[in-house]
């Protein structure tokens, strides 16, 4: 890289790092809290309890999951390799919370996409396509709020462009013979085999990789041993973890996941058009000014040296949002896995208006440019500024009470739906739903339960139980201590 190119490069990071602070110190009770604290909690539990990796345990031990009660607590998904780096940073350096370090993986995870997808479209296109491809990707705002989530999602990117890089880079090995005793390939395995252990989902955007050995070897790349070597190589530990966790002594912690794919039915309906193409990428990734230079971006003539391998990438998008319809339709979160391609075909986009003298009047088009760049991204802050707000501050309220007030190895019943976020703050193992009767619960151990903005219904317990404390915020009642009405209710039941 030229020196301009790598200060330009530098300047971006040091921009998407800063943005990435904001807020940085705010309790997770943002938006989908509840599946940042999910992850959170893992990482806690290693803290508490030890590394023991192939058993992760997060605080819900409700059936809500996977239909099957779950008393140990097991959170069987990804490969906790995100949850091993906040844990082990928080132990061995301190000075952070738990949930800041967690924070500072998705951080790190966002820069070093940020440096990959710069290589990446550098090495195809230009260098000037490259820098704006990582811009764009540095400052969308959808992408900055959920480039410090607790989530593993970001780290996936991060393997997965990285893991690609090295891949196109083994491609070009002369010696293709021995070519797998190369770092290269070395480096193409491990980041691939990291990217679909953080999320499976990364097996979509193995088609560009797919088109890379058929540009060079035809379909005469199923031969190659080399490729077989790749793929068994790169997929194998995501294998062994689903046989791992499928033993039976952890099925009541393996989430259910068919309705992912078309829960509701909703692919190919309208509103699937609309959610995602309209509202999503559209109005929340793009700010509505960012769409027509991807279009462009799309439809600009094809040069050589990239010929259609990043159309691929379009192609993997598409898939992944049709195959897994009701989960793109559910959380927005399962768009960061295109945010690349977007990224990509955004940057296309503007070089190609700034590479052509003959059609656009020069002036005008870094008027237009500069001013579509200003409105998407304020369009995006519009769309997400909400979303590092915490809209029920009496959760973390009634958290902290639950942690001042009651032992710290008890179990707490903390319904807020099925939301686990109360009960992360409880510092403490339990229910974040109700699925059985009070007498079911104390059997499995529940000794408290704690109401965040309680209802008047739910302060009713208090002729059942006696109340911990009371307040307009929230309130928290002993289940080991029932009033004389509440112990005629037992012995009713």
């Amino acid at each position: 890289m030229r020196k301009f190119e790598i200060f330009a490069l530098a300047v971006i990071l040091i921009g998407a790092f800063t943005v990435r602070l904001y807020r940085f110190d705010w309790p997770v009770a943002d938006w989908h809290s509840w599946r940042q604290t999910d992850t959170s909690a893992v990482s806690r539990n290693f803290v508490r309890e030890g590394f023991d990796i192939f058993r992760p345990k997060f605080d819900d031990l409700s059936s809500g999951v996977s239909l099957i009660d779950n008393p140990e607590g097991y959170r069987f998904v990804e490969f906790p390799i995100y949850n091993v780096f906040q844990a082990i940073l928080y132990q061995q350096i301190g000075k952070f919370t738990l949930e800041e370090w967690g924070r500072v993986v998705t951080i790190f995870s966002s820069l070093i996409s940020i440096v990959f997808l710069y290589l990446l479209v550098a090495k195809y296109t230009n260098s000037r396509t490259g820098l704006l491809a990582s811009f764009f990707f540095a400052l969308i705002p959808y992408n900055i709020f959920y480039g410090r989530t607790i989530l593993p999602d970001q780290s996936m990117v991060a393997s997965l462009l990285a893991g690609t890089y090295f891949f196109s880079n083994w491609m070009e090995n002369k010696d293709f013979k021995f070519s797998i005793f190369n770092l290269q390939f070395f480096l193409a395995v491990l980041l691939m085999a990291m990217a679909l252990l953080l999320k499976p989902y990364a097996l979509f955007f193995t088609l560009p990789l797919v088109y890379l050995a058929w540009s060079r070897f035809g379909f005469g790349f199923l031969k190659k041993w080399q490729l077989w070597a790749y793929f068994i190589l790169a997929i194998l530990p995501l294998i062994l973890w689903h046989i791992w966790m499928s033993q039976r002594e952890f099925i009541q912690g393996i989430p259910r996941n068919d309705w992912l794919f078309n829960g509701n039915g909703i692919r190919f309906k309208g509103a699937f058009f609309h959610w995602l193409f309209g509202d999503r990428i559209g109005r929340l990734i793009l700010g509505y000014w960012g769409l027509p230079f991807v279009v462009l971006g799309i439809i600009r003539k094809i040069n050589r040296k990239e010929n259609w391998f990043f159309y691929f990438f379009i192609v993997s998008s598409l898939a992944y949002m049709t195959i897994l319809a009701t989960g793109n339709i559910q959380h927005d979160y399962y768009q960061i896995l295109i945010v690349p391609t977007l990224s990509i075909f955004l940057a296309k986009g503007v070089d190609l208006i700034l590479s052509s003298k003959e059609f656009f009047n020069r002036s005008v088009s870094y008027i237009i440019i500069a001013g579509g760049i200003i409105f998407m991204l304020a369009f995006g802050w519009f769309g997400v500024r909400d979303y590092y707000s915490i809209q029920h501050p009496n959760l973390i309220a009634a958290g902290l009470a639950v942690d001042e007030l009651t032992p710290k190895d008890v179990k707490i019943i903390a319904p807020y739906g099925g939301d686990t976020t109360l009960l992360y703050h409880t510092n403490r193992k339990g229910w974040p739903v109700f699925d059985r009767s009070f007498k079911d619960f104390k059997k499995a151990g529940a000794s408290y339960i704690a109401f965040a903005d309680p209802t008047p219904e739910e302060l009713n317990l208090e002729t059942l139980f006696e109340p911990v404390i009371i307040t307009p915020q929230y309130a928290i009642f002993d289940l080991t201590k029932p009033t004389l009405q509440g112990l005629r209710e037992q012995k009713k039941d």
